[in-house]
């Protein structure tokens, strides 16, 4: 069984990296938006009035990106040196998929930046849709890749 290293004599704990190498790192994760039929209609036609529910929901997962340390109480800030997250609508499927990817040179992985672009714009795209369907579903979330440090590259299978 892994040790869990954000916990100590049963405590929170931020883990020390200090004595860790700086390397490149890279994580990619994405997240799924469905959409009822009413909402996506809304989406195809440009959305409910507030701006492009997917270029309002770019902006939100780069600067969630960058505010990670900020929302999650046990992550390293991490001096990020690209982060991107792109939206694709498939409105045959009624369904939007968001993939995020955030890269840094630093002692821990980006995985979290990762996640939490990817989570925070599709929250966004629920939030610019909501007033045309309260039905919205969000998920899965989930890492698709992550390079870099002790543990190397990793990568979901289908």
């Amino acid at each position: 069984m892994a040790k869990l290293t954000h916990f100590e004599d049963g405590r929170p704990k931020m883990v020390d990296v200090s004595g860790k190498p700086a390397t490149h790192r890279v994580a990619r994760a994405e997240a799924f938006v469905r959409l009822p039929e009413e909402a996506a209609r809304a989406l195809a036609e440009g959305g409910v009035g507030k701006g492009d529910p997917l270029v309002v929901a770019q902006l939100a997962g780069i600067q969630a990106a960058k505010k990670t340390s900020d929302l999650i109480p046990l992550c390293h800030p991490l001096p990020l040196s690209q982060v991107s997250v792109e939206l694709a609508f498939d409105p045959d499927a009624g369904q939007v998929r968001i993939v995020a990817e955030a890269k840094t040179k630093a002692e821990t992985g980006v995985e979290m930046e990762a996640l939490t672009a990817a989570s925070v714009a599709a929250l966004t795209v629920y939030d610019m849709l909501k007033a045309a369907a309260k039905g919205i579903e969000i998920g899965p979330v989930r890492l698709l890749y992550k390079s870099g440090g002790k543990s190397g590259t990793w990568e979901r299978n289908a």
